[in-house]
């Protein structure tokens, strides 16, 4: 469906509120205490609503979103950039002379919600700044991309060197900004010199800091175990009053409570467990509702986890809604074992009448699709391969029709997201008949042991037992710590990075390595990598603001 977005504040703007500082105003947005990360085309709105879905209605305010990081000088720029990053409004359909709110911030849907800019210029950060104001509850500055786009571009983690110019940039819109403003930023080399960074900060006008509890080299295979001592201390040493968030080793629901009670920060962020596991903010389905019977499920062992064909309907349901503007196609309800299997038949049968000739022919016809400035169906195909990571380990045809998928080709998605759901129902057919034993013999066997985050620095195995669920389930991704990366020949070291663990130690805060792929970038580099490997590789170059 066409629509005109406009970029600059609608006609009428609700009446001016009184600005509010620090603790009064996180109050003011209902004290939220789960934080959804900005994530560099990954936390756009339709993922939002996706994270906010599983959270009731009267518990809303307990979710603060923010936007992806946005380029400041870009923004305050370029029409081109604003109305394919952000779009907060759109023409009327009555008076086609004045805007009404559409989808990013909106207050009936997308609140509260702070929108994260990148910047190195105080007047460029401003005049962005001011742009997004009527459609937002604060501006984040982003201190903590640690990558190299962010060296050369001179933003992110690279600032905190230059603590005039974060002050300069920070008291900008504390100033000038009808709304408060709040800064992201790592923890530094000591604890003594993160003190003083982050009362720079807050010195400058900050409302809320939050505090990645990793430094800056620590990305790559040595993103290491964020550091939630240095957060607690800081938390200590500020003044009481003083906001807080923390962001890092957040895995599972449950580790968002162990995050508050080790900090004593207010609240807690998630970056690659949303994306993993877009329900992570959310509690359990009430027991014995439709929701926790066809959406949700539980294994023999009483652990459970959301099914990937539920959480991807409600994915696609989101899309066809807000970015198409169309109703979602009818379903049927979701398969449980002991439901008639009559549309697994038909599927079958379909299936059969497709003969592998077809099929080529098919793939060489198919046209190139066109780009697509819509954030929300452009980050489609990455937040799926996170969504299935486990699930496309072991159907591979399913992970071969992602990695072909265009943006925007909602046909295709639903023709993926049905067979998604036969395999599923093969899957949960499976469990039943064997009596679990079909996934216990998989766990023992260490299916699908790659990936991400630990518990005791040493070994990743305590993780992976803990979150391991069926591939039909949305699970974080565990990948192997640096000892055992290495061991393994899963990553080589330059001498520089050598030099840094030998400095650091592999123990100290930087033995949970989140590699940039699962394989050896050394020995293989790029030259055979499938489109999940590229696109998961550069979402972790990217992820950490």
């Amino acid at each position: 469906m066409a629509t005109t977005t406009t970029s600059e504040a609608p006609a009428a703007v609700s009446e001016s509120k009184p600005k509010l500082h620090g603790r009064a105003f996180y109050e003011s947005i209902g004290s939220p205490k789960y934080i959804l990360a900005p994530m560099v085309d990954q936390s756009e709105f339709a993922w939002r609503m996706l994270s906010r879905s599983f959270i009731p209605a009267s518990e809303q305010h307990n979710l603060l979103a923010y936007t992806p990081m946005l380029h400041a000088r870009l923004y305050n720029e370029t029409d081109g950039y604003r109305k394919g990053h952000f779009q907060a409004t759109r023409a009327s359909p009555t008076e086609p002379s004045k805007s009404t709110p559409w989808l990013d911030g909106n207050p009936a849907i997308d609140r509260p919600l702070f929108v994260q800019f990148c910047a190195n210029d105080p007047d460029a950060l401003l005049g962005a700044a001011l742009k997004v104001a009527p459609y937002c509850d604060a501006v984040d500055l982003n201190l903590g991309c640690p990558q190299g786009i962010a060296k050369k571009g001179k933003y992110g983690a690279f600032l905190q060197e230059d603590q005039e110019l974060i002050f300069k940039l920070i008291n900008i819109l504390h100033k000038n900004l009808p709304i408060p403003v709040t800064a992201k930023i790592r923890i530094l080399d000591t604890r003594e010199a993160t003190l003083a960074y982050a009362k720079n900060v807050l010195v400058a006008g900050a409302s809320i800091l939050t505090v990645h509890g990793r430094r800056r080299e620590q990305k790559g295979h040595l993103t290491g175990l964020a550091d939630w001592d240095v957060i607690k201390w800081l938390r200590e040493q500020l003044p009481s009053d003083t906001v807080m968030f923390a962001n890092g080793n957040v895995l599972q629901h449950a580790d968002l409570q162990r995050v508050l009670d080790a900090t004593g920060v207010d609240g807690v962020m998630s970056a690659e467990g949303n994306l993993s596991d877009p329900a992570i903010f959310g509690r359990e389905p009430e027991p014995g509702s439709e929701v926790e019977k066809r959406e949700y499920w539980r294994g023999k062992d009483g652990k459970g986890g959301w099914r990937v064909d539920a959480v991807m309907r409600r994915y696609m349901d989101i899309l066809h809604k807000y970015a198409a503007g169309v109703d979602p196609p009818a379903r049927r309800p979701l398969f449980i074992p002991g439901d008639d299997e009559t549309w697994i038949e038909e599927m079958d049968r379909a299936a059969e009448e497709e003969d592998e000739p077809a099929r080529k022919k098919r793939k060489k016809d198919t046209p190139k699709g066109k780009r697509t400035n819509n954030p929300n169906y452009s980050a489609m195909q990455p937040h799926m391969f996170h969504m299935l990571r486990h699930f496309v380990s072991k159907h591979t045809d399913v992970r071969n029709r992602l990695g072909r998928s265009l943006a925007g080709d909602l046909d295709e998605y639903e023709s993926i997201l049905s067979l998604v759901e036969r395999k599923v129902a093969d899957g949960l057919k499976e469990y039943e008949k064997s009596g679990g034993k079909m996934f216990d013999e998989e766990a023992a066997a260490g299916e699908g042991e790659e990936e991400e985050l630990v518990e005791d620095g040493e070994s990743s195995r305590a993780a992976i037992k803990r979150c391991k669920r069926p591939w039909w389930v949305v699970q974080p991704i565990i990948r192997p710590l640096p000892k055992e990366a290495l061991a393994k020949g899963a990553v080589s070291l330059s001498k520089k990075d050598k030099a840094k663990m030998g400095t650091n130690g592999v123990t100290n805060g930087v033995t949970n390595g989140v590699t940039n792929g699962v394989t050896n970038g050394a020995s293989n580099g790029a030259k055979g990598k499938s489109v999940q490997e590229e696109v998961l590789e550069k979402d972790d170059q990217l992820l950490a603001g």
